[in-house]
């Protein structure tokens, strides 16, 4: 579970992957810049666009950087463009650093949207890092600032992982990991129409190393707001996943530096479910800093790896995307899907997805709790068309599975409005969802994710 926080909790982003398929549908990676955004596809609320082939890092502006073929295309500092000094708000540090930068294409959003997060996978070598900002174009085709989505590093050696909040011009806002508008301005109508990435590479000065950005981009969404939500028709057929399970409760009160365990480690600990389910495991170096008493450490490293030292929690989006990413061969982003038929779509193609939730205990049948915000992985569906879960909010491993009724779950995911059992109107997550596929996947995930809208 994780804590009530000020940012919006309707965040949205898209799977993208390496095929050559893909990369051939869109060629040299770009769109052409406008201040109006392209006509919306039918009945679509979400837009995303990423980039990930050799072609599309070819594109854009570098300043230093340089596109890397291979299975996993990227992208690579070539030749420094520059010195900067960073002085780590967490740590008191300042050190200088050299830096490169690329520059996407300005893309034209299908979608005139309330709000933006970015997503990436990289790969940051001791003394390497990389930041990540984006800036939104307005439908009244003025653009705002560039804001810091994340500064990032596998790592938390050289500088601490964190996000910027408060960035403003007083039209949009970040919060933690979402870029939205400002009440005022959308009840104006303003809209976000096109945005560009820029990624900023570091390393220590004299260094042949670099980070490696396999995965960069973002996605704009408008999902309206809504109490409730009409049920989905099931499949009828049962299917479900073997997803190995973790209880979050197993570790209250562990390493307070990292949140403290138990209640805040539900997207740590699905993450790392999902992330064993394709085969990876921690290297058991990466865990000898863990207390050889403590059952599970593979969840404790994962609570580090994803900890966000300006959130103070585990619990930001796109950190845990990047964590999922850190293993071989794996991809990893927050995306929106608009029903339980689009989720019950990519759990058939194998994929498990890690869904936020947020409802009171009388809501959700079995459940036995509340929740201000929790993060859960559905792993199948009954023949019914009720939902299978690896709920981590459980005592123990064995009691994470949960079986939840159809219609009360999809509810609790898909609204953007509920009344907390205070009488309060608070926000639901309007369909959130982690997915961590292959980077390189098979025809029938590929479809998958085209069928939902995510490729």
């Amino acid at each position: 579970m994780t804590a009530p926080t000020p940012r919006r909790a309707v965040l949205v982003a898209a799977l993208a992957v390496v095929t050559a398929a893909t990369a051939a549908s869109v060629p040299g990676g770009g769109t052409p810049a406008a201040a109006a955004p392209a006509p919306r596809a039918q009945g679509r609320t979400v837009d995303n666009r990423f980039w990930y082939s050799y072609g599309h890092w070819r594109a854009g502006t570098h300043r230093g950087t340089t596109a890397v073929a291979g299975a996993r295309p990227g992208l690579r500092i070539r030749t420094a463009a520059g010195r900067t000094e960073y002085a780590d708000p967490h740590t008191g540090r300042k050190s200088t650093w050299e830096y490169a930068t690329w520059t996407s294409p300005t893309h034209r959003s299908t979608v005139p949207a309330g709000e933006a997060v970015a997503s990436w996978n990289a790969h940051t070598p001791d003394g390497t890092w990389i930041q990540v900002e984006l800036r939104a174009t307005y439908t009244d085709g003025a653009a705002g600032p560039w804001y810091v989505m994340g500064r990032w590093a596998s790592g938390d050696a050289d500088i601490r992982r964190t996000s910027v909040d408060g960035q403003t011009d007083g039209r949009s806002t970040v919060w933690t990991d979402t870029l939205a508008l400002d009440a005022p301005a959308a009840a104006d109508g303003l809209r976000i129409a096109g945005w560009q990435l820029r990624l900023t590479l570091h390393r220590r000065p004299g260094a042949a190393d670099s980070p490696t950005v396999w995965l960069a981009g973002a996605m704009v969404s408008d999902v309206p707001d809504r109490y409730t939500v009409p049920a989905s028709r099931p499949s009828g057929a049962a299917h479900e996943l073997k997803v190995p399970r973790y209880s979050q409760q197993t570790h209250i009160g562990r390493y307070p530096e990292y949140d403290n365990g138990g209640e805040a480690w539900c997207s740590p600990t699905s993450s790392q479910m999902v992330i064993e389910h394709f085969g990876r495991k921690a290297d058991p170096a990466a865990l000898a800093w863990v207390n050889p008493t403590y059952s599970d450490p593979q969840v404790c490293h994962a609570a580090r790896s994803t900890y966000d030292a300006a959130y103070k929690g585990c619990g930001n989006w796109s950190f845990n995307a990047a964590y999922a990413a850190t293993y071989s061969g794996l991809a990893g982003v927050v995306t929106r899907l608009a029903s339980l038929t689009d989720l019950e779509t990519v759990v058939r193609a194998g994929i498990p997805v890690i869904t936020s939730t947020s409802f009171r205990a009388d809501e959700l049948t079995g459940a036995g709790y509340g929740t201000a915000g929790h993060l859960m992985t559905v792993v199948g569906f009954t023949a019914t068309g009720d939902v299978v879960v690896n709920d981590p909010h459980a005592h123990d491993n064995p009691s994470v599975r949960r079986v939840y009724r159809r219609a009360e779950w999809e509810n609790v995911w898909l609204r953007t409005k509920r009344t907390t059992a205070a009488g309060k109107v608070a926000s639901g997550s309007g369909g959130v969802c982690y997915l961590y596929a292959p980077a390189l996947p098979t025809p029938a995930q590929i479809l998958a994710l085209r069928t939902v809208g995510v490729l």
